[in-house]
């Protein structure tokens, strides 16, 4: 399985907020840019993909106890939002790789959904 640290060293992200536990493997990834259904489809310790970067992301993923938060296409958080994260102990990292660009990275690292078959 593969962990934060190695995540974001892989795929170069920008760790905007660090990992409580960098070396945690991650459980598995969702992707979407829709609050509604990351809330129905990412688990426990998931990574979430997206390109949202307000402050509404923060609360989901310390809401659904998700190992960390990609945002992707360059954009980031605003100070705020940050500090939120910092606060909940949410990760934050960025990309400035697409969405799916990133989601294939991560499959190719072997990080999985629970349903897709490996």
């Amino acid at each position: 399985m593969v962990s934060l640290r190695q995540m974001a060293d892989e795929l170069g992200l920008e760790v905007l907020v660090a990992p409580k536990q960098p070396d945690e493997a991650i459980a598995g990834g969702y992707a979407t840019d829709l609050l509604s259904c990351a809330m129905s489809g990412a688990k426990k310790g998931y990574v979430w993909v997206t390109l949202q970067s307000h402050m509404n992301v923060v609360a989901v993923a310390s809401l659904l106890g998700l190992a960390a938060v990609v945002i992707t296409e360059g954009n980031r958080p605003d100070d705020e939002t940050t500090a939120r994260a910092e606060s909940e102990n949410v990760a934050l990292m960025v990309s400035q790789n697409t969405t799916f660009a990133v989601v294939g990275r991560l499959w190719a690292l072997g990080v999985r959904d629970g349903l897709a078959d490996a």
